[in-house]
C-alpha cells in the first residue's frame, strides 16, 4: 500500500507540473518569453529553408510555439508583429467559441432550432423544413441548405434553398455559417464585437475585429493575437487558469468529430488523423487525413489565401501563419502539408534521440524544467542500469551507470538536454531535461 501511495503521490506531483508547464504572454505589451529554436534540436539551415518557403509562398508572419513560448517568429516585406490581416475561414474557429461561450451563460444551446434567433423566413425552405435546422447544423455544416447557390457567401433567403434534410449531407457553406454573427448577436443582445471584447479579448490579450465584407464578418488580428488563440485552444479554452471556454463539454464536441459524414471536420474546426476527410464545394469522401504530413491529433483552423493556425496537444506545439494566396483552395490543406514537411525537417537530432514522449505514463522526470545543479527524479517501476545526457545535436555529454532513479545536474550548464534511460529489458527511452 505504501508503495502504490508513493507512486500516486508521484504521479499527480508530475501532472500538476505538466498542467503548470504552459507559458502565458501578458495580458498587454509585447512581452513573450522565447525558447531557442536549437533547444527543440533544430537545424538553423533547416529553420532558413522553412522561412524561404515561407516567403516563396507569399507569407506575411509565422509563428511556432512550444509550451507557450515563441521558438520561431519571422515577418516578411514590410509586414510586422504589430501588423493587422484576415484570418479568413480560419476565423470560423473563434465564432465556434463564441457560441460555445454563448451556451455556457444559458443564452442559447446548439440543439436550438436556429429560427428561435434568426427569426422565421431566413431561409427559402418550408417551414418544417426550416424548423429542422439547428445551431448545431450550422456549426456543423450539415444544414441540408444547397451550398450550390450562385452567391457561396450569400445569407439573403433567396440564395438559402432546401437540398436535404438536415445531418444527411455535409456541405462547406458560407451562408448559413456566417448567420452564426446573428445567432450570437440576438441571443446576447450584443453586437459580435463587443460580445468577443467581453468574453475573450480582456481576458486573454486576444486583439482584433471583426469586419464586415460583403455578406461575410471577416476577423482581422495580428499575428501574435493569432498565435494566442492558438495556445488559448491548446490549454482546453483556459488562459492562465482563466476559463474561457469552461463547457468542457462543448469544447470536447467542438474539437471531434460531429457527424459521421465528414469526420474531419468538429464545430468548424478540421481535424486531423481521421480515416476520410471531404473538401469545400466536393462531394466526395478522400482517404486519409486533411494534412497527411501533419501530427494525428492536430486541430486546425484553415482559412482561403493559407491563413493558418495548428494545435497539436501531444507537443504542446502551435503554429500560425498569414499571408496571400499560395493556391486557390479555399482550404489550404496541401499548402499547410507543404509547410508541414518543411517543419518535420527541421530536427538536427538522430532518429534514435527525436521521440522524447514515448511511453511518458510508465517513464518521467521531475522536476521539468529544473534548476540548473538540482538533482532530477526518475519515476518508474523499472530497474535501470543506465543513464546517458545528450545535447540537443546527439553529442553524448555524461553516463551514469547503476540502478539509480536520480539525475545528477552538478556538472552539467543551462540548457536543454536529452535523457536517454536503458533499462533492464533493453527498452532505451528518451526525455527531455531542461536546466534553468
Amino acid at each position: 500500500m505504501k508503495t502504490l501511495f508513493t507512486f500516486l503521490l508521484y504521479w499527480f506531483i508530475s501532472q500538476t507540473a505538466y498542467s503548470q508547464s504552459l507559458y502565458f504572454p501578458p495580458l498587454a505589451g509585447n512581452q513573450w518569453d522565447t525558447l531557442s529554436p536549437s533547444t527543440m534540436g533544430y537545424c538553423p539551415s533547416q529553420v532558413d529553408s522553412l522561412y524561404d518557403y515561407l516567403e516563396r509562398t507569399d507569407s506575411k508572419a509565422f509563428i511556432l510555439l512550444k509550451d507557450g513560448k515563441i521558438v520561431l517568429e519571422q515577418y516578411f516585406g514590410t509586414f510586422t508583429k504589430d501588423s493587422s490581416w484576415y484570418w479568413a475561414s480560419a476565423g470560423k474557429s473563434l465564432t465556434a467559441y463564441l457560441v460555445g461561450i454563448a451556451q455556457q451563460e444559458n443564452l442559447l444551446h446548439i440543439n436550438d432550432t436556429s429560427s428561435n434567433y434568426l427569426g422565421n423566413g431566413w431561409t427559402s425552405c418550408t417551414p418544417t423544413q426550416e424548423n429542422a435546422i439547428t445551431i448545431k447544423h450550422q456549426l456543423a455544416m450539415t444544414t441540408g441548405l444547397d451550398d450550390n447557390a450562385a452567391d457561396f457567401d450569400c445569407t439573403l433567403d433567396t440564395c438559402l434553398q432546401y437540398l436535404a434534410p438536415p445531418n444527411t449531407r455535409w456541405a462547406y457553406h458560407n451562408g448559413p455559417y456566417t448567420l452564426l454573427d446573428q445567432v450570437v448577436e440576438n441571443a446576447t443582445g450584443l453586437p459580435i464585437n463587443t460580445y468577443f471584447t467581453r468574453k475573450i479579448r480582456l481576458q486573454t490579450g486576444i486583439t482584433g475585429l471583426y469586419v464586415p465584407i460583403g455578406y461575410n464578418k471577416v476577423f482581422f488580428s495580428t499575428p501574435r493575437s493569432m498565435a494566442r488563440f492558438g495556445l488559448l485552444t491548446l490549454n482546453g479554452g483556459n488562459w492562465n487558469g482563466t476559463p474561457i471556454l469552461s463547457d468542457t463539454t462543448y469544447f470536447n464536441q467542438m474539437t471531434t468529430s460531429a457527424q459521421t459524414i465528414n469526420p474531419s471536420y468538429g464545430y468548424l474546426w478540421w481535424l486531423n488523423g481521421k480515416a476520410t476527410h471531404m473538401l469545400p464545394r466536393i462531394q466526395l469522401n478522400f482517404n486519409g487525413s486533411v494534412v497527411p504530413n501533419g501530427p494525428n491529433d492536430a486541430i486546425m483552423a484553415l482559412g482561403k489565401n493559407g491563413q493558418m493556425i495548428h494545435i497539436v496537444p501531444s507537443q504542446n506545439l502551435v503554429w500560425i501563419r498569414m499571408g496571400s494566396s499560395p493556391d486557390n483552395n479555399l482550404v489550404p490543406n496541401s499548402y499547410a502539408n507543404s509547410i508541414w514537411e518543411k517543419i518535420n525537417q527541421l530536427n538536427c537530432l538522430p532518429l534514435s534521440l527525436r521521440n522524447t514522449n514515448q511511453n511518458k505514463d510508465l517513464l518521467s522526470l521531475y522536476p521539468i524544467p529544473s534548476p540548473q545543479g538540482q538533482p532530477i527524479q526518475i519515476q518508474t517501476q523499472e530497474t535501470i542500469e543506465q543513464i546517458e545526457i545528450y545535447t540537443p545535436t546527439g553529442q553524448l555529454l555524461e553516463q551514469q551507470k547503476g540502478n539509480t532513479k536520480i539525475v545528477s545536474t552538478i556538472n552539467i550548464p543551462k540548457g536543454l538536454y536529452l535523457v536517454r534511460i536503458h533499462l533492464s529489458n533493453q527498452t532505451i527511452w528518451t526525455k527531455k531535461m531542461i536546466l534553468q
